[in-house]
């Protein structure tokens, strides 16, 4: 119940910033115009905002025939979870990174990059899985794919509002330099709310991921691989869509656009800290060294610049 509550408050704290925009823009009109666009718009959230999400990065569903050691070893995890077998998809980046999405748990979909699965271990991609898992059992999911779509939304909004201001007399609004302040500070607005959503939820996902897992130093390795990696190897297609960033486990953005004023996601080194104190409270021993997924021994520099491979038939793993 917690995670409707927290979903229908973002809805309407979201809903509202959608009307200021509006009002700003033009007036009472833009205003009730921005209404029917937000209401149309968390409908659409609700319902469709994960499959869009999806559609965006290309991902492509696989299953226990084309993706055997994959799909097998996140049906060990759900099993551990207490959850339903979530839609799995791969992702072709070579950009080590991933995310959940999907309204409630029944309805959930996990989405893994190439690159992660070739620069990670069994027991690290695991570790990843499981934290996302952690997500979808908290029913985060939705309130992070929602956050995505409306903060995207948010931005076109304002961005659409300034080839429309100032070209009637009746526009109630703040002209053409208020519609230049709303298309800065509207995007930078819906950039705190994701802040706030995902940061107050990354901790949360590492504990109950590392239970899931049962390997809280494996989880905390892969974050330090993928955070590495996240600098090394852009992503095009996060660049291009900001307002999914707080979706992944790792921020995918690479530093180089103004959209990374605001991180959204917490301190890696402050969550690999809080997993290495998981581990010392419950005696986990250090992961042994394993070799990496498709690759044997692949290493950033191996992949940064160039398209991965697709993941064979035998999964990274057979």
């Amino acid at each position: 119940m917690m995670g409707y509550a927290r979903t229908a408050l973002l809805l309407a704290g979201m809903t509202a910033l959608f009307m200021a925009v509006g009002l700003l823009i033009g007036g009472r009109t833009g205003m009730m115009i921005a209404l029917v666009v937000a209401m149309a718009t968390n409908l659409f959230a609700w319902w469709r905002s994960g499959d869009m999400v999806l559609s965006l990065y290309g991902a492509r569903e696989v299953d226990a025939r084309t993706e055997s050691a994959l799909y097998n070893l996140t049906a060990e995890l759900v099993r551990n979870a207490g959850l339903p077998m979530p839609r799995l998809y791969v992702i072709d980046s070579p950009q080590p990174n991933a995310f959940a999405t999907g309204r409630d748990p029944a309805n959930a979909a996990v989405a893994v990059n190439t690159g992660l699965l070739q620069m990670l271990s069994r027991d690290e991609v695991a570790g990843v899985i499981a934290h996302e898992l952690a997500h979808i059992k908290h029913r985060d999911t939705l309130l992070m794919t929602v956050t995505a779509t409306l903060a995207g939304a948010i931005a076109m909004l304002a961005n659409f509002g300034m080839f429309f201001s100032g070209n009637s007399r009746e526009n109630n609004g703040l002209g053409v330099v208020g519609s230049i302040l709303v298309a800065i500070l509207a995007p930078v607005a819906a950039m705190v709310v994701q802040m706030a959503v995902s940061r107050s939820r990354e901790y949360e996902a590492d504990r109950t991921g590392a239970e899931i897992s049962r390997n809280p130093l494996a989880l905390a390795s892969a974050l330090a691989k993928i955070h590495a990696g996240a600098h090394a190897v852009p992503d095009p297609q996060a660049e291009a869509h900001p307002a999914t960033a707080h979706m992944f486990i790792i921020n995918p953005l690479s530093g180089q656009a103004m959209d990374n004023l605001f991180s959204t996601h917490p301190d890696t080194a402050n969550r690999i800290a809080a997993l290495e104190e998981i581990a010392r409270r419950t005696g986990a021993s250090s992961p042994q060294p394993r070799r990496s997924g498709f690759v044997e021994g692949v290493r950033l520099d191996d992949v940064a610049g160039r398209r991965p491979p697709r993941v064979g038939p035998k999964g990274p793993w057979g």
